[in-house]
C-alpha cells in the first residue's frame, strides 16, 4: 500500500514538473510537409528586429463549427508564439463581437465585417453571424486582417501586416506602361499582393530612364511595337544592377480566324542581344487546359469543355525560389525559350512542359474537335520560362532578367482557359525574389496547396482499371478455394479416422 502511494506521488510530481517546464520552454515537433506549425526564418527575423510594441486584437466568434473553431485555435497559438519569439514586443488580446453590441460595433468600425455561416443547432441548420478577423496596431498605424481564411496562409497574413506597419519606406516596383501592357485593373490580385510590401507605380520608358528608386521593372503582356530607344532604357537599367521581369507572347491564337499568328514587337531581337532565343513557335502539351466549345445536337446547342494542348497545364516546376510553393499553373500560347550565351551568365529554367510535348511552327490552324493522343507529342519537356543572371554591364553588379513566354498567365480577365491563384503567385514570387530580401516569399503559399491528380498514360490507366475490377474477384476466388480445400481436408481426415465404440 505504501509502495503504491509513493508511485502515485512520483507520477503527480512528474506531471507538475512537465507542466511547469512547458510554461517556461516552448517545444513542438512539426510533422507537416511544409512546416505549417513552425515559424519561418523570415518571421523570426522580423520579430527580432521590432523596436516598438505591436498589439494584435483578434475579433473571433466563439462556438463556431469545427472547421472554423480550429482557425481560432491556430490563430491564438500563432499569436502566443509571436509573443514568445518577440520577447513580449507583440501583444495580443481576444474579443468576441457576438457577446455585446458595443464589441460588435467596435469590430465593424475597425473593418472586420461579419460573415454568414451555416451552423447546426437542435437538428436544424441556421445561419449565424461570424467574425473571423484581426487588427494589427503600432501607435497610430494599423493594418486590418478582415478575414482569417481557414487553412490559408495565416503566418503570411500576420507577418506581412506587422512588417507593413513597421517599415517606414517600402521599396518600389515599376510596371511598364505605354505599349499596350496590362493595366493595374487587369491584374488586381497581383497588384493587391505586391502592394503589401511595395509601392507599385507605373513606369514610362519614353521618359528616358527608369527612376533610380525602382528595384524591379515588370513588363507584362505588351501588345504594341516597342521603340529601340525604350530598349536602350532597359539596357541601361540592367547594366546598372536593375532587375527585369518580362512576360510576353511571341505568338498568339486568334479564335476569330481559328489561326495562330505572330506578334512581332521587337522583343525577340532585344532578347537575342542577351543570348536568349524565343522563336515564333507554339508549345503544345498533352497535359493541358480546356476551352469552351459550342456544339449542336439535333435542335439543341450546348457548351462543352474540350482539351486544348496550346494551353499547357504545369504541375511540376524546376527548383528555384520563384517556383517555391507553386503547385499548378496554366499558360496560354507559350513559346520555347533557349539560351546561347557564355559561361559568365547563369541560365536557369523555371517552367517546363511535361514529357509529352511538341513545338509547332507557323502557320497554325486550330482544330478544336481533334482527338489528341500521346503519340501527337513526341518531344520531351520544353522550357517556357527562365531567368538569366549575371553582370550585364560589366560593372561588377549582378542583375536578373526573368522571361515568361506567355504574357497572359497572371491576367484573369478574358482568359480562354481556367486560371488559378498559383498563376498570380508565380508572377508575385518573381518580383519578390528580385526585390525583397526578407524571405516572406516562402510564406505566401505556406499551408496552401493544390494537390492535382497525377497524370497517367493511357496504358497505365487501363491497367489500373482492370486491376481494380479483377483483383476483388480474384481475392474472392482465392478465399473460396482456400475454404474449399480446408473443408475437403477436414472431411478426408474424419473419413480416415477409426472410431471405437464402448459398450
Amino acid at each position: 500500500m505504501r509502495k503504491g502511494a509513493m508511485s502515485l506521488f512520483w507520477v503527480i510530481g512528474i506531471i507538475l514538473l512537465l507542466n511547469f517546464l512547458s510554461r517556461e520552454f516552448f517545444f513542438r515537433i512539426d510533422a507537416t510537409k511544409d512546416k505549417t506549425y513552425t515559424l519561418s526564418k523570415a518571421t523570426r527575423n522580423i520579430l527580432t528586429e521590432l523596436e516598438e510594441p505591436i498589439t494584435v486584437t483578434s475579433y473571433f466568434t466563439k462556438d463556431l463549427p469545427p472547421q472554423y473553431a480550429k482557425t481560432l485555435s491556430d490563430f491564438n497559438d500563432l499569436l502566443s508564439e509571436y509573443n514568445t519569439r518577440s520577447k513580449g514586443t507583440v501583444n495580443f488580446e481576444y474579443k468576441n463581437p457576438n457577446e455585446n453590441p458595443e464589441t460588435e460595433q467596435e469590430a465593424v468600425q475597425n473593418g472586420i465585417q461579419p460573415l454568414l455561416i451555416n451552423v447546426r443547432e437542435k437538428d436544424e441548420v441556421v445561419q449565424k453571424r461570424a467574425f473571423m478577423g484581426a487588427v494589427v496596431k503600432k501607435g497610430d498605424l494599423q493594418e486590418i486582417l478582415p478575414f482569417i481564411t481557414p487553412g490559408g496562409p495565416m503566418e503570411y497574413q500576420l507577418t506581412t501586416a506587422i512588417k507593413k506597419i513597421s517599415v517606414a519606406d517600402k521599396p518600389s516596383i515599376g510596371f511598364v506602361q505605354g505599349h499596350g501592357e496590362a493595366s493595374f485593373e487587369q491584374i488586381g490580385q497581383v497588384y493587391e499582393a505586391l502592394n503589401v510590401l511595395y509601392n507599385v507605380e507605373p513606369v514610362n520608358l519614353s521618359s528616358g530612364e527608369v527612376p533610380a528608386h525602382i528595384k524591379t521593372v515588370v513588363m507584362l503582356s505588351p501588345k504594341d511595337s516597342i521603340m529601340g530607344s525604350d530598349f536602350q532604357v532597359l539596357d541601361t537599367y540592367l547594366n546598372n544592377g536593375g532587375n527585369v521581369v518580362l512576360a510576353y507572347n511571341s505568338v498568339f491564337g486568334n479564335f476569330q480566324t481559328v489561326q495562330g499568328e505572330e506578334r512581332n514587337l521587337g522583343i525577340g531581337d532585344w532578347l537575342r542581344t542577351k543570348s536568349i532565343e524565343v522563336p515564333s513557335q507554339f508549345v503544345m502539351d498533352a497535359s493541358c487546359g480546356s476551352i469552351s466549345v459550342q456544339q449542336k445536337q439535333s435542335f439543341f446547342s450546348y457548351n462543352s469543355q474540350v482539351k486544348f494542348p496550346y494551353l499547357p497545364l504545369i504541375n511540376k516546376f524546376e527548383e528555384h525560389p520563384i517556383t517555391e510553393g507553386v503547385d499548378q499553373a496554366i499558360f496560354q500560347f507559350p513559346s520555347p525559350i533557349t539560351y546561347t550565351g557564355s559561361d559568365g551568365f547563369t541560365f536557369t529554367p523555371l517552367v517546363k512542359t511535361s514529357s509529352k510535348s511538341k513545338t509547332q511552327d507557323l502557320p497554325v490552324s486550330f482544330d478544336v474537335q481533334k482527338k489528341w493522343t500521346t503519340r501527337d507529342f513526341p518531344q520531351g519537356p520544353v522550357t517556357i520560362a527562365a531567368v538569366v543572371e549575371g553582370d550585364f554591364g560589366s560593372t561588377g553588379t549582378t542583375s536578373s532578367l526573368v522571361v515568361f513566354t506567355d504574357g497572359e498567365f497572371p491576367i484573369a480577365q478574358g482568359r480562354q482557359a481556367q486560371s488559378n491563384s498559383d498563376n498570380f503567385n508565380l508572377l508575385v514570387n518573381s518580383v519578390d525574389v528580385l526585390s525583397d530580401d526578407t524571405g516572406l516569399i516562402d510564406l505566401r503559399t505556406k499551408g496552401v496547396a493544390s494537390r492535382p491528380i497525377e497524370e497517367l498514360e493511357d496504358s497505365r490507366k487501363s491497367f489500373l482499371k482492370w486491376l481494380n475490377f479483377l483483383l476483388p474477384i480474384l481475392l474472392v476466388l482465392v478465399l473460396g478455394f482456400f475454404r474449399y480445400q480446408k473443408s475437403r481436408n477436414l472431411r478426408l481426415r474424419r473419413a480416415s479416422e477409426r472410431y471405437v465404440y464402448e459398450k
